[in-house]
């Protein structure tokens, strides 16, 4: 594997490895672009098969943070890092100790957080050692649970799909399925029946799914059968590449729009299926920035209302990348992309004079 190669084909700035054999830490950092401000993206720990499959991956997930972070307005860059172990095995205090002493080593250029196979607890470790650390528990002053904020701004973003593509400003009688009941899900299902949506549910967690549906008076529906659904929208709120070449001749909907990450398995591809299809998509990294709005709103002081009011932003975001799509003549997600880095372009000229150094940070350019 040509290292340098895939930064630059990626457009990547640096890329950081972490080695203690005394904790056991064996970690990457990458970062891809830091024109809008600090980068800014979650640690996950992964039992990854091959180191090869570590480094792609830690270099796929911060370039998607830096779209991320541009197109929810934030003044942060893109990063991320990966630990190869096993979540279930390897972890440790002095493990995520040893990555907060390395992070701080970065001097700041890098912002780490929970992510998928990491937690609270886990980044309250990492807080001992570092300050470049968010997404902890309220006690250290952090936001707990970002869970409510990203699925009020998935809830936004299904309004301005079903406004876009129905032309209704209510959810009301229509038809929704959500695929995946975790803390988003959830949190999505109660701002759905609030709004008099028709719900069907599935989990693989079958107790899960049977408190939802007598709270909520779901309709449950098979995991393997939730994707047919014949509904207006399907909310996918677990895994990713669930629409892909295979799944998008059988779909049933007018729009997806959902809190998971990478719902499409192969982007270029599957965005041209789903217009040939006249399904609408929201892309994934637009509807489901609510969990990046939160964590960083605690790098100036967690404010709750805050949080949620930039959440709800996303609902004029997507109406104006649906706008650029119908006008371009382009799909959703690049017309997504474009928007991203138009902001970062744009940014960039900024710095093409010299400022004294001024020690401010503003997450958000209202």
């Amino acid at each position: 594997m040509e290292i340098f190669k895939e930064l630059n084909s990626r457009g990547h700035e640096q890329i950081a490895f972490f080695n203690d054999p005394y904790s056991g830490l064996k970690g990457i950092v990458a970062i891809h672009n830091t024109t809008l401000g600090p980068a800014l993206g979650g640690c996950r720990m992964w039992n990854y098969k091959s180191e090869k499959e570590a480094i792609i991956d830690v270099l796929r997930l911060s370039k998607g943070m830096t779209y991320k972070a541009s197109i929810a307005g934030l003044n942060l860059g893109g990063g991320k890092a990966v630990i190869i172990g096993d979540p279930k095995k390897d972890k440790t205090e002095k493990l995520f100790r040893s990555f907060g002493r390395f992070v701080e080593g970065l001097g700041g250029r890098y912002i780490t957080a929970e992510d998928v196979g990491t937690n609270i607890h886990d980044m309250e470790n990492v807080k001992i050692e570092t300050s470049y650390v968010t997404g902890i528990a309220k006690s250290l002053g952090g936001s707990g649970d970002p869970s409510p904020v990203t699925a009020f701004g998935v809830y936004m973003g299904i309004k301005a799909s079903v406004k876009e593509k129905l032309n209704k400003n209510s959810l009301n009688n229509l038809k929704i399925s959500v695929q995946g009941l975790g803390h988003v899900g959830t949190h999505l299902v109660n701002l759905l029946n609030n709004d008099g949506a028709e719900i069907y549910v599935t989990d693989i967690d079958k107790k899960r799914v049977d408190q939802i549906v007598e709270k909520y008076n779901c309709k449950y529906i098979d995991p393997d059968e939730i994707l047919f659904q014949d509904v207006d929208i399907y909310a996918p709120c677990a895994l990713g590449a669930t629409v892909n070449e295979n799944t998008i001749p059988k779909l049933n909907c007018k729009i997806i729009a959902g809190g998971a990450n990478n719902v499409l398995q192969q982007t270029n591809r599957d965005s041209e299926l789903l217009i040939k299809r006249d399904i609408l998509y929201a892309p994934d990294y637009v509807i489901n920035a609510g969990g990046l709005i939160n964590v960083a709103n605690e790098l100036e002081g967690y404010d709750k209302e805050k949080a949620f009011n930039q959440a709800e932003k996303i609902y004029d975001t997507l109406m104006g990348i649906f706008k650029r799509s119908k006008k371009d003549s382009i799909s959703t997600t690049e017309a997504a992309a474009l928007q991203a880095e138009d902001r970062i372009k744009k940014i960039s000229t900024l710095k093409s004079f010299y400022l004294p150094y001024k020690k401010t940070f503003k997450i958000r350019n209202d």
